[in-house]
């Protein structure tokens, strides 16, 4: 080899090593680059590949009744994921999941071929999906544990329970009202696949139990049941547009069943109307009619000046009032305070109201809470409406006291009767009576609570007495009297205010409003049908019912004591022994 020729490879020798020198260098400087100044975001790009982090709720409390019963209950249920990277067919994998979760393929399939590394395909589906998806063994395709909340009873008491949505957060009724308790708290949870994309959970021994608290109701639900039965039952008779029912502990103020005629499955919410899905013994005014009369007669009584034997003209069934006439359903002539609720007179109201003055009316009423809400802890509750006696106009005055221009809930219509049957005293409502953490523990506890004495002892316990005679021979609340027991109660007929905004002649209101026994009431029981068809007084429509849910309930609760008409002498159902009761 000549001199030359060995000069030259030596010269493209060392040209060759500096520029691989060169390279060794700069990949050299690359990694040194990445590892030193990059390492955090090297670390969180890898880990973008093999983790992916869900925001998961824990497991919703569980709703008792009073007797611990399951209302509401959180199951364990699979959602399906997919991650799209992985999906190799994302149309054929759509049209295969189709098949068997009915979900729209052209939407599916733009899920698969998104940018995203995880995508929903279908939360909480049911154990028959669960295998026939794991069946097909799609490749991408994988399920992830969640909690959907389940009301084992279905349509009971749904109003009241309400219900949660999909990510666990209460929309309707108590789990909407206390759903900062019951909701579980926000965890974490990661995925990590291996080198093949298979998944394994790193994180599924070690999370702590992040369920919600439990509530404990004040609802029974042989309670509930009952009352919801035979309020269907009224209302199905009448085919009314709706009906609703609660039954009260007068002397607590503790809710024992809300019941709303027609029914809902909170289980599947969404194929119902929305507007069955609200409290409408706590949402909804209307007006009472003739149930308020027993709260004139408080007044009356208070006031000092009437006594249950003081007497009244009735015009014989037709009285002007400027130029507004006021009828009664059958003419009377002379009668007294206590004929006058027992025959449900419009004009003896009236006249009884006359005679003690506007503002007296005004204040009693707002004493036994109308016109403002009573606190209950279920959301949405109306107020009602009571305008003050300086705004009465002469028939207003009288309208007001026989139930008309004034509206009320359900909920205070029966919380102030309760005042009654309780000496008086009026009790706020509650249907919450416990909160327990998931070990049982007390978190937080609702005892019966006094509002205010709204009338004296003699006061509540004489219209008592003028309430039972409503259920007696030519009261207009005789279909309520249940034998073997004192029943004290008033009847309602209310017109309903049509598009115009005059009262209907065609759409009323029927209701009934009592308690039981008289002499020492345990449960308080109010029944409302609106618009039945065919006859719409509520002697006839709604006293069979309060009768049902009377007779029923007190034979659940065992209560064994009576009286006979003397309304002093009880009797030993069981010995036939009389006895006396304080």
């Amino acid at each position: 080899m000549k001199p030359i020729e060995k000069k030259h490879i030596k010269l493209r020798t060392i040209l060759v090593g500096f520029i691989f020198s060169i390279f060794l260098f700069v990949i050299g400087a690359r990694a040194f680059y990445f590892q030193v100044f990059c390492s955090s975001w090297l670390s969180r790009k890898a880990a973008n590949q093999y983790e992916k982090s869900l925001i998961l709720q824990g497991k919703r409390g569980t709703i008792y009744d009073t007797n611990h019963r399951e209302m509401a209950l959180s199951i364990d249920v699979a959602s399906i994921v997919a991650y799209p990277p992985n999906i190799e067919d994302p149309a054929a994998t759509s049209k295969a999941l189709n098949k068997t979760l009915k979900i729209d393929v052209n939407s599916l399939k733009r899920r698969l071929t998104s940018d995203r590394s995880f995508v929903w395909v279908k939360r909480k589906i049911t154990p028959k999906e669960v295998k026939e998806v794991k069946a097909l063994d799609l490749k991408g395709i994988d399920f992830i544990a969640e909690h959907e909340r389940f009301y084992p009873n279905k349509t009971l008491a749904a109003q009241v329970l309400g219900f949660s949505g999909i990510d666990g957060h209460g929309l309707e009724g108590i789990e909407y009202y206390y759903d900062s308790y019951l909701k579980g708290s926000t965890r974490s949870f990661t995925v990590l696949k291996d080198a093949f994309k298979r998944r394994f959970d790193a994180e599924k021994n070690v999370m702590p139990d992040c369920s919600g608290n439990n509530l404990i109701l004040t609802i029974d639900h042989n309670i509930q049941y009952l009352t919801e039965r035979a309020l269907e039952e009224a209302s199905v008779k009448f085919n009314a547009k709706s009906g609703m029912a609660i039954v009260m502990s007068p002397k607590t103020g503790a809710i024992l069943a809300v019941a709303h005629y027609p029914f809902f499955n909170p289980n599947s919410f969404g194929e119902f109307d929305r507007n069955l899905w609200r409290n409408r013994s706590i949402t909804d005014p209307f007006e009472p009619g003739s149930t308020m009369k027993i709260f004139s007669a408080c007044a009356a009584i208070e006031s000092g000046g009437c006594s249950p034997s003081a007497i009244f003209f009735c015009e014989n069934g037709k009285y002007r009032i400027g130029k507004n006439i006021v009828h009664d359903t059958h003419p009377h002539g002379w009668l007294s305070l206590q004929q006058i609720i027992k025959f449900s007179s419009n004009i003896g109201t009236i006249k009884v109201s006359e005679m003690i003055g506007p503002e007296h009316i005004y204040k009693t009423f707002r004493n036994f809470g109308f016109g403002e809400k009573t606190g209950i802890d279920c959301p949405g509750e109306t107020s009602g409406s009571l305008s003050h006696y300086n705004r009465w106009a002469k028939i207003d005055a009288g309208a007001i006291a026989f139930g008309q221009g004034v509206s009320v809930s359900a909920l205070q219509l029966i919380t102030a009767a309760s005042a009654i049957a309780n000496d008086g005293i009026l009790m706020a409502p509650y249907i919450v009576q416990a909160i327990t953490d998931q070990n049982g523990r007390l978190i937080k506890s609702s005892n019966p609570r006094k509002v205010r004495r709204v009338v004296s002892l003699k006061t509540a316990r004489t219209v008592r007495k003028i309430m039972a005679s409503v259920t007696t021979e030519g009261g207009t609340g005789v279909n309520a009297a249940l034998e073997g027991y004192s029943v004290c109660g008033k009847t309602g007929t209310a017109q309903k205010i049509d598009e115009k905004g005059t009262y209907s002649d065609e759409k009323y209101i029927a209701s009934f409003l009592g308690f039981i026994p008289a002499e020492d009431p345990e449960i308080t029981v109010l029944v409302v049908i609106d618009e039945p068809q065919g006859k719409h007084y509520g002697s006839i429509v709604a006293a069979p019912a309060f009768k049902r849910i009377a007779h029923e309930t007190v034979n659940y609760m065992n209560i064994p004591l009576t009286v006979d008409n003397s309304f002093g002498r009880l009797v030993d159902m069981r010995t036939g022994e009389n006895g006396a009761r304080g």
